[in-house]
């Protein structure tokens, strides 16, 4: 393991991949670690650009073959997780890497990763922010928004797990602070 990483995680709807998007604009060093997952894709997501898209079983038979650094079965048959080759090719780049990953999988790339990541739980005002957030995205179906929210509760004990808790309440406002952990941890 040579480089640094930086591992962003947050219940769906607390502007994660917002505040991914902004921190890779500002940083040309840094590369998004693209997760591999088994569910399809929402939306316009393109395999290879938001996820790599897999089928269950095939993820199982990565999961055999010890391609992962971790994964995690987040709903039944719905997989997420970091591959190995993903990491090797952005290191291989000298590049910084930042991952956009569940809680479970925040926690494990940090326990994997040690002193070389710092960890960001992103953390909405209220899991009803959260509702209403995923609803005005409009790329999933009423049953599934209830299901993610329902989660939302869970993941959010997870957030003493991490480095840093970044509350988004103003998108701006945690923009800038997110910039500044980020700059912090790149000069150490």
């Amino acid at each position: 393991m040579d480089g640094k990483v930086l591992i962003f995680s947050a219940p769906s709807g607390s502007g994660k991949s917002t505040i991914v998007g902004h921190i890779l604009s500002k940083h040309p060093e840094m590369e998004f670690s693209v997760s591999a997952t088994s569910r399809p894709p929402r939306g316009e997501e393109q395999d290879g650009v938001e996820y790599l898209f897999y089928s269950a079983d095939i993820f199982r038979a990565l999961v055999r073959d010890d391609k992962f650094v971790e994964y995690e079965e987040v709903y039944p048959d719905r997989f997420y997780g970091t591959l190995k080759s993903e990491v090797n090719r952005i290191w291989g780049k000298g590049h910084v890497i930042i991952f956009d990953v569940d809680v479970k999988g925040g926690v494990s790339l940090k326990k994997y990763f040690g002193d070389k990541a710092l960890s960001v739980f992103i953390q909405a005002p209220s899991v009803e922010v959260l509702r209403e957030r995923l609803i005005n995205r409009a790329t999933d179906p009423m049953e599934e928004i209830e299901k993610r929210v329902a989660k939302a509760a869970e993941e959010m004990t997870y957030a003493p797990k991490f480095d840093i808790v970044l509350v988004n309440d103003d998108l701006q406002t945690a923009l800038s602070e997110a910039e500044k952990l980020v700059d912090e941890f790149l000069a150490k």
